[in-house]
């Protein structure tokens, strides 16, 4: 099988003392590619040096929602992942922020990108604002958004609407009902991220799965976390993304081989990938 694994954070240091053979693991199980969503500009230098040492890495740059907080440096952050779009995929803008460094040769999205209001809703008018500033970049670079969302899809889905026609991308770590992903699908340009929570047990996603177009989904693992079963409870890691895949045929009636050619070219479609 050919497998897509569209978020992993496997540049973290979670995978240093065995990175090598958690690439050979995947590899070996069929996965062709990796997308490395950004978190924060404390780990991007990680993800920079991992997306130039594999030629199947495919970087995304972006702020996610649980770093801006009140720390006063996020606004400042946000300043940095725009300069390093226009320094890596800007054209005559990026005369605008100097010729700073390019970490890596292109930017194939924006994100981990979105909103979180499940530790806290202290944030939410400075969460706001930043992912609409990473949406409004998206669209200005042409670029798929990879967007996170916990304790707040009515908010994401309902800022997302104002961006219809526009935005465009994947929803990531999807676990939610038919009713959520009929929303997201009227957006259109748009499809969903399934991992870990698709094996336990309790997850609603078996009984939505089956009414997700498998032409709307992609696989995830965002290793090192949302583990899937048997392995829940211990690092995650790409080479895992074979259960989701599994599992998904299993709840929609297909062949793990089907699920596996669909979703990897709903990869390379939704996020752009060469």
């Amino acid at each position: 099988m050919r497998l897509i694994d569209t978020h992993t954070h496997i540049y973290g240091e979670e995978f240093d003392g065995d990175r090598s053979e958690v690439l050979l693991r995947a590899e070996e199980v069929g996965v062709e590619a990796f997308v490395l969503p950004a978190i924060d500009g404390e780990s991007n230098e990680r993800m920079f040096a991992l997306s130039r040492a594999l030629p199947n890495a495919y970087p995304f740059i972006g702020l996610h929602p649980t770093s801006v907080n009140d720390n006063p440096r996020w606004r400042e952050e946000l300043a940095e992942v725009e300069r390093l779009l226009r320094a890596c995929n800007g054209g005559e803008s990026a005369a605008s922020v100097g010729t700073a460094e390019r970490p890596v040769e292109y930017f194939y999205g924006v994100g981990e990108v979105g909103l979180d209001f499940y530790w806290s809703n202290d944030f939410r008018e400075e969460q706001t604002e930043c992912f609409r500033r990473q949406v409004e970049l998206s669209i200005e670079f042409d670029l798929p958004l990879i967007i996170h969302t916990r304790s707040a899809w009515d908010e994401m889905l309902t800022l997302l609407e104002e961006y219809k026609g526009r935005a465009r991308g994947v929803l990531h770590a999807f676990g939610e009902g038919v009713e959520v992903y009929e929303r997201i699908k009227a957006l259109g340009g748009f499809g969903v991220g399934i991992g870990g929570v698709s094996t336990y047990k309790k997850s609603p996603l078996a009984e939505s799965i089956p009414h997700i177009n498998l032409g709307d989904i992609v696989l995830e693992t965002d290793s090192p976390y949302l583990t899937p079963v048997p392995f829940r409870g211990r690092r995650n890691e790409p080479a895992y993304v074979v259960y989701v895949c599994n599992r998904i045929a299993e709840l929609k009636g297909l062949s793990a081989e089907e699920v596996a050619e669909q979703t990897t070219l709903n990869a390379r479609r939704l996020l752009g990938l060469q």
